[in-house]
């Protein structure tokens, strides 16, 4: 199994060092989306003491001609801090902090798609939308290959490795635990996790999230994702059909509700919903991963659990479909719907607000509205 050298190196010297006092002084790490709207990046600064809210935090810059975001001749980016997490990895005081990323002329980087969502969030504050993304990720040597995978072939046929249990059927719970205690320390609002179909591919949820902090929490617990797959020296891949073949894609199912779905009599909002969602199916696919659907297209063949992304479908219980009604709400008649559509490398940002530009603003026809400040 090939594992990164830095994962070789001592972790018990590393911690004499972490147990050194810190004063009154934190540490502050700065995340923030490259240019690529599928990676995160960081870097750290010290600050004299310990910020309570976002309006604590400075702005502060970096060189974007080294993140796909600028040119090298006019290279400044800001950093604009939007949300702020406990930092499970050097611990309190310290902090992860979520950047927007603005250009030179303090207009959004084309990758800063949260700068968009926010401002369509707050035009439907008064309906409470939540969410819950089930985020899938499958965990990969750095050759590229599925954790736990046998070097020169493949695994026994899907079938035993959804929820399993059994060194023969888990591969890299460790990871997954670690991860999610992670979240719980710096505030993520994760709510659950699971072994998924294909072997070395796992899930994790998080949510109910109201408007904005779906995205911002989903894309902090991709950040510690990623950091602790660094410590075990293995990769995360979001990539939504990382082996091809007989073998499960990976999605990001999107759960979505307003306070109407969820009250008494909430199903006729939910179907008109879908109603609407029926008739702007194109245009959902192009938000629904970050290069308009070509990923997504790998995934999205009508087989193994997904629909076909060039058809709409609908229905009670049915994981074949592009929106599930889960059968709970169904027989309630209120809750909420999901829509299995998006790609494990989709932007939270984009999804969550093609939602509700299409559910609760109405919008038709293939390209969003633009609304004036």
């Amino acid at each position: 199994m090939a594992t990164s050298c830095s994962s070789q190196l001592s972790k018990c010297v590393k911690q004499h060092y972490l147990d050194l006092p810190q004063g009154d002084k934190v540490q502050a790490m700065y995340i923030w989306i490259d240019g690529t709207g599928e990676n995160v990046r960081c870097k750290t600064r010290t600050l004299d003491s310990e910020p309570k809210s976002i309006e604590d935090l400075p702005e502060w810059n970096f060189d974007g001609s080294s993140t796909y975001q600028s040119e090298g001749s006019n290279s400044d980016m800001y950093l604009i801090p939007v949300a702020m997490f406990r930092d499970p990895f050097r611990k309190d005081p310290n902090k992860l902090v979520l950047c927007e990323v603005m250009k030179y002329n303090r207009k959004p980087a084309e990758t800063n798609l949260r700068h968009s969502c926010k401002r369509i969030m707050e035009m439907v504050v008064n309906q409470h939308p939540w969410f819950g993304m089930e985020q899938e990720y499958t965990i990969l040597g750095t050759d590229g290959h599925p954790f736990g995978w046998p070097s020169n072939g493949f695994p026994g046929p899907q079938g035993p490795y959804y929820c399993g249990v059994g060194a023969d059927k888990a591969y890299g719970r460790d990871i997954v635990e670690a991860h999610y205690r992670a979240c719980l320390y710096a505030g993520v609002e994760i709510c659950g996790t699971n072994a998924e179909v294909m072997p070395a591919q796992w899930e994790f949820q998080v949510g109910p999230s109201e408007g904005i902090n779906m995205g911002d929490h989903l894309w902090a617990a991709r950040f510690i994702l990623h950091r602790v797959c660094e410590d075990f020296g293995v990769i995360v891949s979001f990539d939504p059909k990382p082996i091809p073949g007989n073998w499960n894609g990976a999605g990001c199912h999107t759960n979505f509700s307003t306070k109407e779905m969820r009250e008494d009599g909430g199903l006729t909002y939910i179907e008109e919903s879908i109603e609407k969602l029926a008739k702007r199916h194109d245009y959902h696919i192009r938000a629904y991963d970050p290069k308009g659907g070509l990923d997504n297209a790998r995934r999205l063949t009508g087989r193994h659990e997904t629909s076909n992304i060039h058809e709409f479908s609908a229905g009670v219980a049915n994981r074949g479909a592009s929106i599930r009604i889960p059968r709970a709400v169904g027989q309630d008649k209120k809750g909420y719907f999901e829509d299995r559509r998006p790609s494990a490398n989709c932007d939270p940002y984009s999804v969550t607000e093609a939602l509700i530009r299409t559910c609760l603003l109405g919008e038709e026809g293939e390209e969003p509205m633009e609304y004036k400040n």
